[in-house]
């Protein structure tokens, strides 16, 4: 998998040579060669391993793997990805998992190799089209939602109320969107209708932004599923479009043509563009910068979505 663009990148990558002997053997052996050249790859913010790797007869694959006890909920994410995968029905347009390594301390997924690029930012409008239109294929393919033995996740949607009960948070949020802040109240009420909103049998990305999409000559891949759920079918278009957002483009033309949210009641949407820039916002303001533990680019690019996804619901609710 290729990418990209360093400001859709976290700052903890660990180069192949790093890691521990007995990953790289345990990686090796689930793809029975060795490797002869690894080339870290941009895109993403999960600690640990994210390289492009060339093996010695020529083929090539990518992996990522992270040492659990630095980044144990890291490797909660890529255990869960493991289970995701393997639950995908065959036809869905994501990178087939051919092993993966836990042993030691250290998770490590091996996936093929995909020659692909992340999306230009901003969006170009060919690019986006090209991806609004896949979405569609994507959850028609995963509906119903197939059975996967990975356990039930929290979608990565509210957090209004957690930010309502922290002085601190709230003093943090007043700083970087203080819109939000004001208006908490409107937010926790379409926060309290979220549990009824999200109600659906289509398996659901959970973290669709231009990160996670690779453009082939020929298809749309969506990488890294950890945070996969079951819900309505249009919650990965709705997590997209505020991308769009986040490029000063206006998402609601988009948003008005797609079918996905053909039918779809305009404030049902409202509840998930709120909850997604809540769940956002409340991270970025979980995060101490002062804290060593903590990434910059991370906490950056979550306050900048958030508050792309609110500029976005303003627009809808004049």
């Amino acid at each position: 998998m290729t990418t990209d663009n360093d400001a859709s990148t976290g700052s903890r990558r660990r180069p192949w040579h790093e890691l521990p002997h007995s990953v790289r053997t345990g990686i090796e052996n689930v793809l029975g060669g060795t490797v002869a050249a690894a080339t870290s790859q941009r895109g993403g913010f999960s600690d640990g391993l994210a390289a492009r790797l060339q093996l010695a007869d020529g083929r090539r694959a990518f992996a990522k793997a992270v040492d659990a006890d630095a980044a144990p909920g890291v490797a909660a994410f890529h255990r869960r990805e493991v289970a995701v995968n393997g639950g995908l029905p065959p036809g869905v347009p994501v990178p087939r998992l051919l092993g993966s390594h836990d042993e030691q301390g250290w998770v490590a997924l091996v996936f093929e190799d995909v020659e692909g690029a992340l999306p230009v930012q901003p969006w170009r409008e060919d690019e986006l089209e090209r991806v609004l239109d896949a979405l569609t294929g994507l959850a028609e393919s995963l509906t119903p939602a197939p059975p996967l033995n990975s356990g039930d996740v929290s979608p990565r949607l509210g957090g209004w109320s957690r930010l309502a009960e922290g002085s601190r948070s709230l003093a943090k949020l007043s700083v970087i969107a203080p819109d939000a802040a004001r208006e908490l109240d409107d937010h926790l009420a379409l926060e309290a209708r979220l549990p009824e909103v999200i109600a659906g049998n289509t398996l659901t990305h959970g973290d669709l932004y231009p990160f996670n999409v690779l453009l082939t000559e020929e298809r749309v891949v969506v990488v890294d599923w950890p945070h996969a759920w079951t819900g309505p079918a249009y919650a990965d278009l709705v997590m997209l479009l505020g991308s769009v957002a986040l490029g000063g483009v206006d998402p609601e033309p988009y948003a008005a043509r797609h079918p996905l949210l053909r039918g779809v009641e305009p404030e049902a949407v409202d509840v998930v563009i709120s909850a997604q820039a809540g769940f956002l916002l409340a991270a970025a303001c979980s995060m101490d910068s002062a804290d060593a533990g903590t990434d910059p680019r991370l906490e950056s690019m979550m306050t900048a979505l958030g508050r792309a996804s609110l500029r976005w619901l303003s627009l809808r609710r004049v």
